[in-house]
């Protein structure tokens, strides 16, 4: 008997109380006496046991009101689909029943499909000769690995991403919100599938995108404009430099995850005050989270809900609960076990300023009121946790009662003084922010720059007693003054104790040191993630203690080329460390962080190393090495949507366009680095999840040791 979750992405005929389905015109009866008089239906899955009937002549059978306004509504063929094209099917004996619009498909008395009270027995039988729904191509051919799972994982980790960014937390079949205020167009998936995922944005970016809060606040050029269309020509977006567009469409995340992705962290994420004035120029008008639509906690935690929703969606495109490639896993055991079986391992975490609820403001005299107490930030750590979030930033781009955020870009300057009412206090950084002592450059250029203001005592006491009331105008990098504070000290140390992975990255230099002093206090020491390439400043004696006790640094949003120069930079680190561990780099894409994505590759190193020849294979051939010999290789060709009109994504022109041009990211990796290269970037995911082991031993041991006061200094 088939069940309700096996009829997906299939061709069927189907039988309505022992007849078969037929069409006249615009009217689906039970009638036909053979198969031959039967419609065929494709039955694209919309989620776990609901389908859409896709038509030969692609259309869509969908409820809707008969001309008069009677209890039976038409089952009738329909271009575009509505709620009414959404079918949820229940096993009923021996035979399936389908319902939408709170009535069930039935049988009337003249044959006619309607919606009514008494369900029909639905049976169906295999067919030829369906159209197929649209869908975004993989454009790979081949079947991608498993594992074993008393052998170390080969494939690759990316440790920052944001998958459930969007203009809408759901499938689209219910109305939860967007995230970001809505300012990101796109989803992740769509119970209608690509071409509403991603469809045109004209209503959240306006006509030619002339309401585009990227243009607007993020690029500061008010004025620019895109093509809004999106599927199937994509003219204007995705692209590297697109922020507000959906970057992680699951169909590209499956071509990341054929290519050898085993292991991915997805963050909730947020900037309250940049939403906030986002809002203000652009996004959804039609928001639906009322006064929550910002607030750093309340959408972190939908979007973490969200992840539940998008791996259901994925298990109906592969026939039912558990089937998808992406599992969701509380615990590195876990992760071993959906790895071995070939799938990808996703971790939830969170990352915004105001962790916990943790904002704060600043008065006029410099006096602060902080959002949270230690009570909330608890129960926050116990919410977060049962939510299944196991990865979290205790700091990020805004001021917040734990401490201050590194400083990288100058306009986030004006979002910290809307989120905290006071822009940021700083200080000249040590060896001026750059140079051979730092791993990654700290703190930031003067918003307004150059002017001639600091450098002798009058101004710099002047500039002193603004204490945040005037943006930073001093030239030279400057960090924040505010690291972390008593309450940053006793979440950190509650989040050690609970068994966080903890992200350093976004940590003020000097509040890293701080982080990296005290998780080396437990045996063994607890170890700390840097996904971002250590943003907000890493010197490389940082960079080696955070290696030394086991952490990991990863690239974040590299093209190859990129890639090697991080890496040959890595290993100058890794080797001085002193740890025994095989040198390791994954990724760390910032997918949906409102973030470019990687560009192309210089010419010079195209013309040097070659361009990605398309197609091209993986797991065999020159670079790959002996971890690969058992697994089969795949062949890799551009990615192309189908049709006159379809766009092509070359990554040799214009780099990432989106998630699933990583595949193509991992060619260029090859051919910049080779073997080496390939080794440290399919050893990520192992070292990621030893990384995770020893987090939960350190965390057992931080357990046992009183919770500080006040920082240690």
């Amino acid at each position: 008997m088939l069940t309700r979750f096996d009829l997906y992405n299939q061709c069927w005929v189907m039988k309505a109380d022992g007849a078969y389905v037929t069409r006249d015109g615009d009217r689906f009866f039970a009638s036909g006496s053979g198969v031959d008089e039967a419609e065929k239906f494709y039955m694209r899955a919309a989620n776990l046991g609901r389908y859409l009937f896709y038509t030969t002549d692609e259309q869509l059978m969908t409820a809707r009101n008969a001309l008069n306004e009677t209890r039976s509504i038409g089952a009738v063929p329909q271009s575009r689909p509505t709620d009414g094209s959404d079918w949820t099917f229940a096993e009923t004996g021996e035979a399936l029943s389908a319902s939408t619009l709170n009535g069930s498909l039935a049988v009337g008395g003249d044959g006619q499909l309607v919606l009514g009270d008494m369900p029909a027995a639905l049976t169906f039988e295999r067919a030829q000769g369906c159209a197929v729904y649209p869908e975004m191509p993989l454009g790979v051919i081949g079947t991608t690995y498993t594992g074993n799972i008393d052998e170390p994982v080969i494939g690759f980790a990316d440790v920052h991403t944001h998958m459930a960014m969007g203009s809408e937390m759901s499938d689209g079949s219910r109305d939860v919100g967007p995230s970001a205020g809505g300012v990101m167009y796109g989803q992740a998936v769509h119970r209608f599938g690509v071409t509403h995922a991603l469809e045109n944005c004209r209503r959240h970016h306006g006509p030619n995108g002339i309401l585009d809060p990227e243009a607007l606040i993020l690029d500061l050029t008010p004025g620019a404009t895109h093509d809004t269309q999106g599927w199937p020509t994509f003219v204007d977006w995705p692209f590297h430099d697109s922020q507000l567009h959906q970057q992680m469409y699951w169909r590209w995340l499956e071509r990341a995850w054929m290519a050898g992705l085993r292991l991915m962290t997805i963050h909730g994420t947020n900037i309250e005050a940049l939403c906030q004035v986002a809002q203000l120029v652009g996004g959804d008008r039609d928001l639906q989270l009322g006064d929550a639509t910002c607030r750093d906690m309340e959408v972190g935690v939908l979007q973490v809900e969200y992840l539940t929703d998008i791996q259901d969606y994925i298990d109906a495109q592969f026939g039912g609960p558990g089937k998808g490639f992406f599992r969701i896993v509380g615990s590195p055991g876990e992760a071993r076990q959906v790895i071995a079986q070939g799938k990808l391992a996703v971790i939830p975490g969170l990352e915004f300023s105001n962790i916990f609820g943790c904002n704060v403001r600043f008065g006029p005299l410099g006096n602060e009121i902080s959002g949270c107490t230690r009570e909330q930030i608890d129960a926050e750590i116990d919410r977060a946790w049962d939510l299944g979030v196991r990865q979290v930033f205790p700091y990020h781009d805004v001021d917040s009662a734990l401490g201050g955020a590194g400083l990288f870009q100058n306009f986030l300057e004006i979002i910290n003084f809307v989120g905290t009412g006071r822009f940021w206090e700083t200080y000249p950084c040590e060896d001026g922010g750059e140079g051979d002592t730092y791993f990654y450059n700290a703190g930031m250029t003067a918003l307004t720059s150059p002017l001639p203001l600091g450098g002798d005592p009058f101004t710099d006491a002047l500039l002193e007693l603004t204490q945040g009331l005037l943006p930073t105008l001093k030239t030279g990098r400057r960090c924040n003054k505010r690291n972390v504070t008593d309450l940053g000290i006793y979440a950190i140390d509650k989040m050690m104790k609970k068994g966080f992975i903890i992200d350093i990255d976004h940590a003020e230099i000097r509040s890293k040191q701080i982080m990296l002093d005290y998780t080396a206090i437990t045996a063994p020491d607890y170890p700390l993630v840097s996904g971002h390439s250590g943003q907000g400043g890493l010197s490389n004696a940082q960079a080696q203690q955070l290696l030394a006790q086991g952490g990991v640094i990863y690239p974040i949003n590299q093209n190859g080329e990129g890639h090697i120069a991080f890496l040959d930079k890595l290993r100058e680190q890794w080797d001085l460390s002193g740890t025994d561990r095989v040198l390791s780099a994954g990724y760390g894409a910032d997918a949906n962080g409102l973030r470019n994505l990687p560009g192309p590759r210089g010419m010079g190193r195209i013309t040097e190393t070659g361009p990605v020849a398309y197609p091209f294979q993986m797991f065999q051939g020159e670079g790959w090495g002996p971890q690969f010999d058992a697994i089969a290789p795949i062949t890799v060709e551009m990615l192309a949507v189908p049709g006159p009109e379809g766009k092509m994504w070359d990554v040799n022109e214009a780099g990432m366009y989106h998630y699933g041009m990583i595949t193509d990211i991992v060619e260029e990796i090859r051919l910049e680095g080779g073997q080496t290269a390939l080794d440290a970037l399919y050893n990520s995911a192992e070292t990621y999840l030893r990384l995770w082991e020893q987090t939960l031993q350190a965390a057992e041991d931080a357990r046992t040791r009183p919770t500080p006061d006040e920082v240690p200094r």
